[in-house]
């Protein structure tokens, strides 16, 4: 908390001395981490000439005690390493997928990668407002050990004497839920718990935020649990939102599912790190997560020698990106390896015309066990 103790004397003038004395009076200042600087007199008792003098100097020694106590308190609440991600978050699970998600937007950047947390098969964690990422690690650990989300976000608090700061939110694999929102979070700042969600914020600039998260996504039943995170962050915004502004937002949805690999369990996490419209760039790659997750299902397809599934796949990924070359190039290659080699170098002609970099990848592909054609057929697609 204190990076330096530093002695200063300064020669008191005649207007500001206590009874008759000529003394120096040294100060003691301690500069804190966010540079503000606190000036506390330090008595110089044994040279004070007078009992007025020295009962001024002893309560002035008392409230400097006092008051390196309470800051000596606040240093382990404001840590170097723990942001104050003041924001908007909410938690849920869907209830027919198990799939479980959270949604963060703030001022404040790269907000999820302090606030998020999940695992699949476990649960999810949004910890914020002044962030401590034990409740994210530790709630997850104790989750997956069995604990419910309730009695882990009690147990947690219980150890934490910074919990007056913390606004946390966690729910676990059976969609139990659990919130609390600190006494010493900045307004407004609130919570609404419902069945598989709860909403949450600080710093807000209007009292209406949690309430128009809680009715966006209990409207939204039926989407996909990332589109209804999404319409949750995008009502809060639209209710005031943060009160400093927008920086930052992230998604992230794992799967219920505890016996896949844990590499495999985050089916998104996507994350805006520093952008004037986070939701929306936030939104644009959701969409692009979802064409590219077309593309890999039309590839499974094509796995299975079923084509016409395949091409439905590559032809919706496609659609949402009509201008991505890479989409429409995997999809060339695909029709190229099942002999439409007339059909795919149409394709190719003109995603070479907008870049002949891609002619070169596709004369490299046959070594790579990716093109298999024949040398006449990878003419055509080459020309």
């Amino acid at each position: 908390m204190f990076q330096m103790w530093r002695l200063v004397f300064f020669k008191k003038s005649e207007n500001r001395m206590v009874g008759k004395d000529r003394s120096l009076i040294p100060f003691l200042f301690l500069p804190s981490e966010n540079c503000k600087l606190w000036y506390v007199v330090l008595p110089q008792i044994l040279f004070a000439k007078s009992k007025t003098t020295k009962f001024i100097f002893m309560k002035t020694i008392i409230l400097f005690l006092g008051l390196l106590l309470a800051l000596q308190s606040q240093a382990q609440f404001f840590k170097r390493d723990a942001p104050f991600a003041h924001t908007f978050s909410i938690v849920a699970r869907d209830s027919v997928t198990g799939e479980m998600a959270v949604g963060v937007q703030s001022h404040w950047f790269s907000v999820g990668t302090a606030v998020s947390w999940g695992q699949n098969g476990v649960g999810v964690v949004g910890t914020q407002s002044m962030v401590e990422k034990k409740y994210g690690y530790e709630g997850l650990q104790l989750m997956a050990g069995g604990k419910p989300a309730p009695d882990v976000l009690a147990q947690l608090l219980q150890q934490d004497p910074g919990r007056e700061y913390r606004q946390v939110a966690m729910i676990d694999a059976t969609g139990k839920v659990s919130a609390y929102t600190g006494k010493t979070c900045i307004d407004h700042a609130s919570q609404i718990i419902g069945p598989n969600f709860s909403v949450q914020s600080n710093m807000m600039l209007t009292d209406k935020v949690p309430a128009a998260m809680a009715s966006a996504f209990r409207a939204s039943y039926g989407k996909p649990l990332a589109e209804r995170i999404m319409a949750a962050l995008v009502a809060a915004q639209k209710a005031g939102g943060d009160i400093r502004g927008k920086q930052s937002a992230a998604l992230l949805v794992v799967s219920g599912d505890k016996n896949m690999a844990p590499w495999n369990g985050r089916l998104v996490d996507l994350r805006v790190e520093d952008n004037p419209e986070p939701l929306h760039e936030l939104q644009r790659l959701l969409s692009l997560h979802q064409a590219y997750d077309h593309m890999n299902n039309g590839d499974l397809a094509t796995e299975k020698g079923d084509m016409q599934k395949a091409m439905e796949e590559y032809g919706a990924a496609m659609k949402m990106f009509p201008q991505n070359l890479e989409m429409q190039y995997w999809t060339a290659i695909m029709l190229a390896n099942q002999k439409q080699i007339s059909k795919a170098s149409k394709m190719l002609q003109k995603i070479y015309a907008k870049d002949p970099n891609w002619r070169e990848l596709t004369r490299r592909l046959p070594k790579a066990g990716l093109l298999n054609v024949e040398e006449k057929d990878l003419k055509e697609l080459t020309k």
